[in-house]
């Protein structure tokens, strides 16, 4: 047999000593489905190569998980009264850089069938964005067609859209990220697997009829670099979300049949991934008849059927016998199905087309991806971070005020509501709480119970310190949800990163992985699923480092929760977790004031006391769960500063915040939008205030009295800063359309990373 061909490896994503590792175990070459199988089977998106190691240090022990990771399509814990949650977040990323539209609108669907296979009904959904420089007209077009297919596709199969998160990097132009969670409820505990019982149970394939469409989509869009040229139009599938709405009713009847035994999204890889990974979790081998999968396009071979990746399809493992109700199920629904095969009581994958066998490959082989493992040094640009010197950047004469308002403008900072006024978040009826604030709540019907939820990351401060700047991702994703007074109870991880071939990269996640595992440790919250979107890079950039963490948090009592808005006349201002309110230089590293100021990404370092950070959530959710306090509300981007303009804005009255220390004309910046972790920003009445103050004493968290809500401004330091609540609103709400319809001056990113941080440090630094 001819070998195979560079061009061929590379179409598939595989590598030669990877395809010499196929042939050794096969001990012989693998035929043309074979390979292709291998490729999609192998590739990063399915295969985890580079992660897999990394990953298996999460912790996950909880009383209340009830699927481990990684054992099914989603992670499900316990919440009592009967119920339980399946959970996760996964990526889109390249298909949405070739295709905004479908490419985002497709990963709705797929992560809202990956909680379906469990037998849930999807209740939430929450998307974290990122894109490049706001000011071109390539963010502008991917913006708006992100924007259009999450709307699009989440608003029609009715999934509320209740939070989320959009920020701009330069890092970002080639690559946008379009990370998306679905959180799901399972009634009575019922937990589907995607697995068979015994040999002889059937393969069903029920919904949309499979095209070309998608073919190569997890190993050609998820497991290389993107070229310029390379067209990769024909990879990126196109969804129905009328039809997934159909989907969604007739499998959640169909879960409650007893002939159905298992259940299986056609996702990443298609009926291979789906129908080789149900054949491995049962242990039994699989028969597949292509010329069975109803089909829309003529001609179709057997390559093409299996590797497909047409949206809206399910695979079910069902019971050869009184299966008829099933059918007529999907009759009812007016629902396309076809029994394509049957698991058997050996371990191959057979492939057939008709009498024509096309491959006969032992599953353990398919799915047994070589892990690899690395061990990079520090990479030198992190050195070159850590060692600015702020007090060497010159004092500009600028104006508090003008600075306080241009931060409020910042697309970073600024009101999302342009965008999320898009989604429908109040469908289902249960939505409590939607975007805009700091965790969104959706109320569990029949009980006083309620769901917190949040998604997070910052990827400035993972490129600062990976360590720190992941596990402060997964602080601050649960400190959004204690900020309402629930109790974190999982987190699911998406962990985006370039070329993980590159040493740069491969420290990065080596040490973003550890920052999660302790973080999670830190707060009591197991990691019970996740997705890893690799080679986020172009021949002109790579993104930064980039873990979203997605928080799960239990309410008891859903009229206790608490918002971010400042709420009545003469309350007091108390800030939980610092002594002081004006932060200091050691906070500015990665801060949105050092980018908008000096245009320097990061410099500095990044800490966080995750010790200090458990101690302030349970504080706070204890002082909402007590009824002390009014509102709770994080210091995140833009530090304290910004949190209680933000507050002020949404609670529609002004604040007044006295001078604990001068202001420092040479470091008021950093005073004003340092962003120190472990804060939150309460309001407390008369009443109640001095056992606030009390509680965070007993409970060693240090805390402040800082300010009086009131007036028709936002003053700080006894009038030397002063902002008309109207200015600020205004600021705040307009500044995001106004970014994005303005171009900029900022050029894109070096074409590798490190050079990328050592060319931006040393042309932007002052």
């Amino acid at each position: 047999m001819t070998p195979v061909s560079d061009e061929i490896l590379d179409e598939v994503a595989l590598t030669r000593s990877e395809y010499e590792a196929i042939v050794d175990r096969l001990g012989r070459e693998p035929g043309p489905l074979e390979l292709g199988l291998f490729g999609a089977l192998w590739s990063e998106h399915c295969g985890y190569k580079h992660t897999k190691r990394l990953l298996r240090t999460l912790p996950n022990a909880s009383d209340r998980l009830l699927v481990l990771p990684g054992a099914e399509n989603a992670g499900v814990v316990d919440i009592g009264d009967g119920m339980a949650v399946a959970f996760k977040i996964e990526s889109h990323n390249h298909p949405s850089a070739v295709e905004p539209i479908q490419g985002a609108a497709t990963g709705v669907g797929g992560i809202v069938r990956d909680i379906l296979a469990m037998g849930a009904r999807p209740i939430a959904l929450l998307n974290s964005l990122r894109f490049g420089d706001p000011g071109t007209d390539r963010t502008r077009h991917l913006v708006s067609g992100v924007v259009e297919g999450i709307s699009n596709y989440g608003n029609c199969i009715g999934v509320p859209n209740v939070g989320g998160e959009i920020e701009f990097n330069d890092s970002y132009d080639d690559n946008p990220l379009v990370n998306v969670m679905c959180v799901g409820i399972i009634e009575g505990r019922r937990i589907m697997s995607a697995r068979a019982e015994s040999p002889g149970d059937l393969l069903v394939i029920v919904g949309a009829k499979t095209g070309r469409d998608g073919i190569h989509g997890a190993s050609g869009l998820a497991s290389r670099v993107f070229s310029e040229q390379a067209e990769m139009r024909t990879a990126v599938q196109v969804g129905n979300p009328f039809l997934e709405k159909v989907l969604i009713e007739a499998c959640l009847e169909a879960a409650k049949l007893q002939c159905v035994v298992g259940m299986q999204d056609c996702g990443a890889a298609g009926i291979t991934s789906a129908a080789v990974e149900m054949a491995a979790r049962s242990r039994m081998g699989v028969k597949i008849d292509v010329t069975k999968v109803p089909q829309r396009e003529d001609g179709m071979n057997a390559y093409e059927v299996m590797l497909s990746e047409s949206q809206e399809r399910m695979l079910l493992a069902v019971k050869p016998t009184d299966n008829d109700d099933l059918f007529s199920l999907f009759d009812k629904w007016d629902l396309s199905s076809s029994t394509i095969g049957e698991f058997t009581d050996d371990s191959d994958v057979v492939v057939t087309r008709g009498d024509d066998v096309h491959c006969a490959t032992p599953v353990d082989v398919l799915t047994d991806a070589p892990e690899y493992s690395f061990n990079a040094p520090e990479p030198s640009y992190i050195a070159s971070i850590r060692g600015a010197e702020f007090a060497s950047f010159p004092v500009r004469p600028m104006s508090p005020e003008k600075v306080v308002l241009g931060m409020l403008r910042s697309p970073n900072i600024a009101s999302k509501r342009a965008v999320w006024r898009r989604y429908d978040h109040q469908v289902q009826n249960n939505t409590v709480a939607g975007p805009g604030g700091d965790a969104a709540v959706i109320r569990i019907k029949g009980t006083a119970k309620a769901l917190a939820m949040s998604v997070d990351g910052n990827s400035r401060l993972v490129m600062t310190n990976p360590y720190s700047g992941a596990a402060a991702a997964v602080a601050e994703a649960c400190r959004n949800v204690s900020c309402v007074g629930a109790t974190p109870i999982a987190i699911t991880d998406g962990l985006n990163y370039g070329s993980p071939e590159n040493p740069i990269v491969q420290y990065q996640l080596q040490e973003s992985i550890a920052g999660i595992r302790d973080a999670a440790i830190a707060l009591d919250v197991p990691v019970v699923s996740g997705n890893a979107s690799l080679y986020n890079e172009s021949p002109e950039s790579v993104i930064f480092p980039t873990p979203i963490i997605g928080a799960l948090g239990l309410i008891d009592d859903v009229s206790r929760v608490v918002g971010p808005a400042f709420r009545d006349e003469g309350d007091f201002v108390v800030l939980l977790g610092s002594d002081s309110v004006w932060d200091i230089a050691e906070s500015a590293g990665a801060s949105q004031a050092l980018h908008r100021v000096y245009g320097i990404a990061a410099a500095g370092d990044v800490k966080i006391d995750l010790d200090l950070e458990a101690r302030v959530q349970a504080l706070c959710r204890e002082l909402v769960n007590d009824g002390l306090v009014k509102s709770a509300h994080d210091c995140s981007s833009g530090g304290f500063t910004v949190a209680v303009v933000e507050s002020c804005v949404l609670g529609g009255i002004g604040a007044v915040f006295k001078a604990q220390t001068k202001l420092d004309q040479s470091g008021w910046l950093w005073q004003l939008f340092g962003e120190s972790q472990s804060r939150i920003v309460v309001t407390a009445d008369k009443a109640h205030v001095d056992a606030v103050l009390e509680r965070a004493n007993q409970r060693r968290v240090p805390s402040s009295l800082v300010g009086i809500v009131g007036g028709p401004s936002i003053v700080f330091h006894e009038e030397n800063v002063s902002i008309p609540l109207f200015m600020a609103e205004q600021a705040l709400e307009t500044g995001f359309n106004k970014a994005i319809g303005e171009a900029t001056e900022r050029g894109r990113l070096p074409d590798r990373l490190q050079s990328a941080l050592a060319h931006e440090f040393m042309t932007r630094n002052p």
